[in-house]
């Protein structure tokens, strides 16, 4: 199957040349896509998965600069003394475009491995985002938008509430996508079984009761999209039981299901230059594939349609497809940031009075920020949280936009821009 080109590649062609970086991790759950974007540009691939490449590797480091350039270590984290080298290496010739390092895992807790600020960038890669998946040609740029250089948006998307429900249920996960229905189903089931049977203990969790982490797992993917308390997620994780987990395991498995990064969450925003007090603190929940999430609540698209509520008792979404849409939204919004080099969190006030889903600040503090909609039509109502932002930061509000399933993309006469999920992009 030929390479599908993705957004991080425009990136990687315009840093990792002769006279840019030098090294560069790809970093990302297992299955995004990091070792087929590496060995496109690597001479030399050495994988940490194969015991006699990592023995080689591990009786002797300097390999890393014994091959030929560029060299793509895959899944470096299993050895992490190959960090360090590559580091050193950097210090000794920093010539651009010679390593690449991908890891589905950072590295285990009381494993010390120099940060690598300076030598080593860290580029995050993602499921596919919906405009790498060639439903639509985008019309919208999230780039564009944080520059504040889109004055007007249109076009018209053929992409349906039904296609979308198909593309949360399919995943954004390149070898599992177009797999025939029943084969998807049981090759997500596979991924998730490997997370608590494989990945974390190779990773060096320790995990004594697999029927409680996939609990676990499954209550946290019922809160999706929501900022729900961890006390909320373990008790839907053991409802009725007497004998719950303790709190303290429960974080452990949070922490090294992020480390792996299977849980993908979107922390607070707390702006360093904007009058914004009483903000809250706690991060919005995601699953890196909203897909995973679906198969772990056991919903189908016919459900979703029909619109089943939310499996977390209390939850402000009205529906879990409302849910599972704005965690496909995030994930697309995600990897277009990290293309313009912007940083991704959401907004909430501590009385609730106000909240936005996405909030898109660039390195000159420009915002974007971002309302998920599952409606066909935006309404005033819609919008009064965008509106009361733009009040409060004034010009650095770049954009407001509303994202949605519908057809038309516009400018509605407050300036609010309304675009469908498939015509926005990088």
């Amino acid at each position: 199957m030929p390479y599908q080109r993705r957004i991080v590649d425009d990136l990687l062609d315009s840093v990792f040349i002769p006279g840019g970086l030098a090294a560069v991790a790809l970093e990302g759950a297992k299955g995004v896509g990091k070792t087929a974007t590496g060995t496109q540009r690597a001479s030399t691939v050495l994988t940490l998965t194969a015991a006699g490449q990592r023995e080689a590797l591990a009786a002797n480091p300097d390999l890393v600069v014994q091959v030929p350039t560029p060299v793509l270590i895959d899944e470096w984290q299993l050895e992490p003394a190959v960090w360090d080298r590559v580091r050193h290496a950097v210090d000794d010739d920093p010539t651009g475009g010679r390593f690449l390092l991908a890891g589905s895992a950072g590295v285990a807790p009381g494993v010390r491995v120099h940060s690598g600020a300076g030598r080593i960038v860290r580029l995050a890669m993602r499921p596919l985002a919906i405009s790498e998946r060639g439903l639509l040609e985008p019309r919208v740029s999230l780039a564009a938008l944080l520059a504040g250089d889109v004055t007007e948006v249109e076009g018209t998307s053929e992409v349906s509430l039904d296609d979308y429900v198909d593309e949360i249920m399919r995943s954004g996960l390149p070898g599992i996508r177009d797999l025939p229905d029943r084969a998807r189903r049981l090759q997500l089931d596979s991924y998730l079984s490997r997370i608590v049977e494989h990945e974390l203990p190779e990773n060096g969790a320790a995990v004594r009761r697999p029927a409680a982490l996939r609990a676990w797992l499954a209550a946290y993917a019922a809160a999706t999209s929501t900022d729900a308390g961890y006390a909320t997620v373990l008790d839907a994780a053991t409802p009725g039981e007497g004998d719950k987990p303790a709190r303290q395991t429960a974080d452990v498995y949070r922490e090294h299901l992020t480390r792996i990064f299977v849980l993908d969450p979107v922390e607070a925003w707390i702006p360093a230059f904007a009058p914004l007090k009483r903000l809250t603190l706690a991060p919005k929940h995601h699953l890196v594939d909203p897909a995973l999430a679906a198969r772990l609540v056991g919903v189908g698209k016919q459900s979703l349609l029909r619109g089943v509520g939310h499996p977390l008792p209390g939850a402000r979404a009205v529906t879990w497809l409302g849910a599972l849409f704005e965690s496909l939204v995030t994930q697309s919004v995600r990897v277009y940031a990290e293309a313009a080099g912007a940083r991704v969190g959401h907004l909430r006030t501590k009385n609730t009075e106000h909240e936005i889903d996405l909030i898109v600040e660039g390195d000159d503090h420009q915002v974007v920020a971002i309302e998920v909609k599952l409606a066909g039509t935006v309404e005033a109502a819609d919008v009064r949280h965008l509106n009361w932002l733009h009040g409060v930061l004034g010009e650095r509000l770049a954009a407001r936009v509303v994202v949605y399933p519908g057809r038309y993309a516009y400018r509605r006469s407050d300036g609010v821009f309304v675009v469908p999920l498939a015509l926005l992009g990088p």
